[in-house]
């Protein structure tokens, strides 16, 4: 079946290139463009499968799901005894963008019916994992997951981006400035509708606007220390109403 796809979207392409009188090179790049395509309609793009099994072992109501990137998906490796000691739930997944948490915010958080959940996102959408998205759009995929909890009668909490002053994965993007205005706006915006908003930043950026060496060994990833700093911080707000 997979052939037989291929080989009509190669003609497909070729067709039209034909009709466009574009040059053979051009055909070239359309029909590796289209096999492309092809393979990435079996990809798990926001990777449902990674906690698919560990959610259908929640058996009690889990006091709130930490929902982030890498920083919360390391976070749970380096002290999962803190998540389960206080009877959270860790559902981070490296690399994704604010938009692939929210495609799996009915799979990881609503299905789970957790009291809370704890929303850490914007760090891959300033490095620009899937390209380049305004602030405003980040903002308004962290207020349709916020929207959806409160729907579900979830407590919502709102994390400020933690700081960082390059990506070693992508330098040159300075996002800095960027992730102090995110958490601005994420900020203004739990204010303005009664959410709770929890501020890691403030007690880790440095003056540089990032991650100081004593909580980051790369300047984007928490150690253990830093994650100690973020876990007072997260506790108390919690058990704050």
């Amino acid at each position: 079946m997979f052939l037989k796809s291929f080989i009509f979207a190669i003609q497909k392409y070729y067709f039209i290139i034909k009709l466009m009188k574009n040059s053979k090179l051009l055909c070239v790049v359309v029909c590796l463009f289209a096999a492309a395509s092809l393979f990435a309609q079996g990809k798990d793009w926001a990777q449902f499968g990674r906690y698919n099994a560990a959610n259908q072992t929640v058996t009690k109501t889990a006091e709130a799901v930490f929902l982030g990137n890498s920083i919360t998906d390391n976070w749970y490796r380096m002290d999962s005894t803190f998540f389960i000691t206080h009877n959270y739930l860790g559902r981070g997944i490296s690399g994704q963008t604010s938009a692939e948490m929210l495609v799996r915010f009915r799979a990881d958080v609503i299905n789970l019916k957790p009291k809370a959940v704890v929303i850490l996102a914007g760090t891959n959408d300033v490095a620009q994992n899937n390209g380049y998205i305004s602030l405003e759009n980040v903002l308004g995929n962290i207020i349709s997951m916020a929207e959806l909890a409160k729907a579900h009668n979830i407590r919502v909490l709102l994390c400020s981006v933690t700081p960082a002053y390059d990506f070693g994965w992508r330098h040159g993007l300075e996002p800095a400035q960027k992730i102090a205005k995110l958490n601005s706006m994420i900020k203004d915006y739990a204010l303005k509708h009664k959410i709770t908003y929890v501020d890691y930043y403030s007690k880790l950026v440095d003056e540089r606007g990032g991650l100081p060496e004593k909580f980051s060994k790369d300047g984007v990833h928490p150690t253990i220390e830093c994650y100690k700093i973020m876990e007072d911080i997260v506790v108390k707000t919690l058990k704050t109403k």
